[in-house]
């Protein structure tokens, strides 16, 4: 696996067509660091939930950013997805069925939520480069 030198950071318009910006960086990288396709999966699903979740509730009256920094930790990549609207919080617009959050969790190795109701939020998904192989035992 190579290895990545120096974090990458990615500001873009918090629109729905960056999302998939987003998520085809993370498919190179991913490639050109040699992560396993499972992790890659993981990785893009994750931080595409993480994005999407902006466009959909960040920023309900104005425009706002997506920032998305991806950097190396021991072992991981660590993906920080984060904006400067409204926070995470009770949803205005109830039209999603609220899986965003379990499946972030369920999909990285860990997260951390930071939230500041009006201030923004920030989610810290990591990634572990190289995940144990499940043991395959007989029950």
């Amino acid at each position: 696996m190579a290895a990545l030198e120096s974090d990458i950071r990615l500001t873009l318009p918090a629109r729905p067509e960056n999302v998939a910006v987003v998520r085809h960086v993370l498919g190179a990288l991913a490639g050109a660091l040699g992560l396993p396709p499972a992790v890659t999966d993981d990785m893009r699903l994750a931080v595409t939930e993480a994005c999407a979740n902006v466009v959909q509730h960040a920023y309900p009256d104005d425009e706002g950013t997506i920032d998305v920094h991806i950097r190396p930790s021991e072992g991981a990549l660590d993906v920080v997805v984060s904006d400067s609207g409204r926070g995470i919080g009770p949803s205005l617009a109830t039209s999603g069925a609220g899986l965003g959050l379990p499946l972030i969790a369920a999909l990285a190795d860990s997260l951390v939520i930071e939230r500041t109701v009006g201030a923004g939020s920030r989610l810290v998904m990591s990634f572990l480069c190289k995940r144990p192989t499940p043991a395959m035992g007989l029950t």
